[in-house]
């Protein structure tokens, strides 16, 4: 896992430089790598609902869904098999993710990118020729392992390279990608969906090899960050100059000796997983678990990852569930980029606490509705239908205004759509309302400052303070 550590020096001072041309076209490239899991994400439920996708690999559940009549409608989908078929991805991505932290940190942040790149075209291609489960689902661990690469390299390689005030916005752009890669996605299962045969899913699947390349192609120009070429104890005179081209500026004395501080300190520590289990890094492990646990129970990746599906259920046809799912990603996305001009000037606290709120009454009347309006048998009316179809949409919308940057996965939506069924929706509903209260009275504000200087934000937190002893230099911590 990556290391960074917090410098109590200075602690109401900003670093020198600007945004230049060099950082921009470097976030750019990085960020792309959000298109590998957006797209993934995207395209699977998209090629779930398709009938010859189904017919093909689970013949079980399309001949339910078409001739049982006394099936469920949250029942439609409920198969231990597609449930492998879609969480497949996200075990190897977990294992792959423990690899990808040696990587990063040994070898830097473009090795692993690149890694993670190669694997996803492998994974891409092997599904899309794919002519049995077992060929789909190796190909599903191939995109998990890509996955897991650059979810772990690309976040840091944008919160090093940005400058500390913009590093917010930077970050969105990753999001911003990935939501951009559900909508392509999106996009092509829309189109793909009509083609006769076995051609269209395998279009589908198979175009998830653009976004990987794109990445490639773009990752070889990358530079290596000042601070991956520090801790790796390359030649920092090399480093310092690659600072002062990404900053603009040639004072860049403060930032380059709290790198070389924070590097040097991370190498005293043998034992980093240990390390963090010690009390006074008690607030860095509380939100390095919280904050993803929180995530997934928002229930936006079941809401992303199934959409399709869940239109479906709602009583829509394969065309306009697809369609609908096209709608939610061009909103989702376009909240995306306007919340990135402003996570900087507002804070996080604040856009965390709106999309919370907003999260909460969304699925709170979304449950409500279906459970008054869709039985366990027959369809919503359209009325209703366009109405959930709103409402998901604006969940969305505060979701990508405010935990979009975050990563979580999902795992058991289509059994529990099947037992809790309109409940699943009270069940996020409810974690959404406790993440807000928790971001309220924990999470402290981090506009405008530095990864090294994180220190003195714990030190002034109302709670987390009781944790510190008075020192100047902590221990390096796992970054989150």
């Amino acid at each position: 896992m990556a290391v960074a550590v917090a410098i109590n020096t200075n602690e109401g001072s900003q670093y020198n430089g600007k945004i230049t041309w060099l950082v921009t076209l470097s976030c750019i490239i990085a960020a792309s790598g959000g298109l590998l899991f957006g797209y993934d994400t995207g395209v699977t439920g998209g090629v779930t609902s398709m009938d010859s996708f189904l017919k093909k690999f689970f013949p079980v559940v399309y001949k339910e869904m078409k001739e049982d009549t006394n099936l469920s409608n949250y029942c439609k989908f409920d198969s231990q098999l597609l449930t492998s078929f879609s969480s497949s991805i996200y075990i190897s991505c977990l294992i792959a993710s423990f690899v990808a932290a040696t990587v990063t940190r040994d070898y830097g942040r473009k090795p692993s990118i690149i890694i993670g790149g190669v694997a996803f075209l492998s994974g891409a291609v092997l599904g899309g020729v794919a002519e049995n489960i077992y060929m789909l689902i190796i190909g599903r661990l191939l995109l998990g392992v890509g996955i897991g690469f650059t979810n772990q390299s690309v976040p840091l390689y944008l919160s090093e390279m940005a400058p500390p005030k913009s590093r917010g916005a930077f970050n969105y752009g990753f999001q911003l990608c990935i939501g951009t890669g559900s909508v392509l996605a999106s996009l092509i299962n829309y189109g793909t969906e009509k083609i006769k045969g076995d051609w269209g899913w395998r279009i589908s699947l198979a175009m998830a090899a653009l976004p990987a390349l794109v990445l490639l192609a773009g990752a070889v120009f990358l530079p290596e960050t000042p601070n991956s070429l520090i801790q790796q104890g390359r030649d920092y005179e090399k480093a310092k100059t690659l600072l002062q081209r990404i900053r603009g500026i040639d004072d860049v004395e403060e930032e380059f000796d709290d790198l070389i501080r924070a590097s040097n300190a991370s190498k005293k520590i043998k034992h980093p997983f240990k390390n963090i289990l010690k009390r006074k890094y008690r607030p860095q492990l509380v939100m390095s678990v919280a904050i993803p646990f929180f995530q997934q129970v928002t229930g936006i990746n079941v809401i992303t990852f199934y959409a399709p599906i869940l239109f479906l259920t709602l009583g829509s046809g394969v065309s306009s569930s697809l369609l609908a799912a096209l709608v939610l990603g061009i909103v989702a996305t376009s909240m995306t980029v306007i919340s990135s001009f402003i996570v900087d000037k507002l804070g996080r606290r604040a856009i965390f606490h709106a999309g919370g709120i907003t999260m909460f009454i969304t699925q709170m009347l979304i449950g409500g509705i279906m459970a008054a309006k869709l039985g366990e048998h027959g369809q919503m009316s359209q009325g209703y239908s366009l109405l959930v179809v709103a409402l998901i949409c604006l969940y969305s919308c505060g979701f990508a205004f405010s935990w979009g940057p975050l990563d979580g996965w999902l795992q058991t939506f289509l059994a529990m759509l099947c037992h809790l069924k309109y409940a699943s929706f009270f069940f996020f509903g409810a974690w959404v309302a406790l993440m807000t209260v928790f971001v309220y009275l924990l999470l402290p504000e981090t506009k405008n400052i530095p990864i090294e200087k994180m220190d003195t934000v714990w030190r002034k937190h109302k709670f987390w303070k009781r944790f510190y002893k008075e020192n100047k230099i902590q221990e390096p911590f796992l970054s989150p």
